[in-house]
């Protein structure tokens, strides 16, 4: 294990195989895979096999997570990686307060959005 694999496995507390999103989406694996590519769901190579896995929190129930696309393509736009776009996801913010990713869980996607589009500046 990477020294990256460790602090994202410290923050991350949950993950999802290709196939399990895919049966919880009710869609193909071939279909989630796409959506990795395209950028609509981030997936990381982790473990001892370096299968492509996603974090559990971007998965609400049998939909991606409201405004996760959105806020990936903010990220990205800003020249992130996808391992600081996973920290900064996941890392404590005292002023939302929460993650990132649980203020999306809360419907507070319009505030993380914001806190993201203003690191570009």
């Amino acid at each position: 294990m990477t020294e990256i694999d460790a602090k994202i496995d410290a923050l991350v507390p949950a993950w999802l195989y290709l196939p399990d999103i895919a049966e919880k989406l009710d869609i193909e694996v071939t279909k989630v895979r796409q959506l990795v590519k395209e950028g609509q769901l981030l997936a990381v190579r982790r473990g001892e096999n370096r299968s492509l896995q996603v974090p559990a929190a971007f998965i609400d129930g049998d939909k991606i997570v409201k405004g996760l696309v959105g806020l990936l393509t903010v990220l990205r736009d800003d020249r992130f990686s996808d391992m600081e776009i996973l920290e900064w996801l996941f890392t404590p913010d005292d002023t939302l307060p929460g993650t990132p990713v649980q203020a999306l869980g809360e419907n507070r996607g319009t505030e993380v959005k914001r806190r993201a589009q203003a690191l570009a500046i």
